[in-house]
């Protein structure tokens, strides 16, 4: 007999909207992600309310508020107790992003969702993985082999390969074919033939500018203000691309 895979989005497949996906492989319940906006409204959460007791593992993608924003608030509300997987940076950057999220929310109002010790509580057992590690699950999910491998676009950022019986189902979103100054570009090409691939298609319509010209346009925009006499605030995720925006300041500065 072939390997069941059944796959349902609860969040993210109908727009661009955070990341939650359920994935069903021979019975045992992967849940994909737990993003959430940054306005938190639990009621976006009903449909990870109905499935949040009977996950299985979780497989987190990317250190940001749509990828993992609600992993505190599911564990501490809706039943969520199993086992999270994700790499280090992910890990590290996710926990520093919700930190971040939590203060600036506490400062200006009341906000009782969740608290600094239910994020410590919902990333005290994550299990790190490196890039193209293979990690054997068992008990209920004996037999499948899990990997994450890199996706690009954000530091950590993981396309998930999940196999069984020689069969791969593969979890690639927000990866980036690009090398960049930090970071390699995603490893989505090795993989031959999965049985299942979930993903997206956010950019497919839009023409890529050439990333020197981009970055050009971007410093000569910066440097106009500031030979103005001006200041620039540049927005950004307390984990994500910030990184690279830092790598391009010191370019010019150096």
């Amino acid at each position: 007999m072939g390997t069941s895979v059944q796959v349902m989005p609860l969040s993210g497949a109908y727009g661009e909207g955070p990341l939650c996906y359920l994935l069903a492989v021979d019975g045992f319940r992967f849940l994909l992600d737990c993003g959430w906006t940054d306005h938190c409204d639990p009621a976006l959460l009903q449909p990870l309310a109905r499935v949040a007791p009977t996950i299985d593992a979780v497989l987190l993608s990317h250190p940001d508020m749509m990828h993992l924003g609600a992993l505190p608030y599911a564990i501490k509300h809706l039943g969520l107790s199993a086992p999270v997987y994700a790499t280090e940076p992910v890990f590290r950057l996710g926990l520093l992003t919700m930190y971040d999220y939590f203060l600036s929310r506490w400062q200006v109002a009341d906000f009782d969702l969740f608290s600094l010790d239910d994020i410590d509580a919902a990333f005290q057992n994550v299990v790190r993985l490196k890039y193209s590690q293979n990690h054997l699950l068992n008990d209920k999910g004996e037999g499948i082999v899990i990997a994450p491998h890199v996706s690009g676009h954000l530091l950590g950022g993981t396309v998930w390969k999940i196999t069984k019986d020689g069969e791969d189902v593969v979890y690639a979103v927000d990866f980036n074919h690009r090398k960049e100054r930090h970071l390699n570009g995603t490893t989505l090409g090795s993989f031959i033939r999965p049985a299942v691939l979930i993903t997206d298609a956010y950019n497919a319509l839009n023409n890529q500018v050439y990333k020197r010209q981009q970055d050009q346009d971007f410093i000569d925009s910066m440097v106009k203000v500031l030979s103005s006499g001006g200041s620039v605030l540049l927005p950004a995720d307390t984990a994500g691309r910030v990184l690279e925006l830092l790598l391009i300041m010191e370019q010019v500065t150096s």
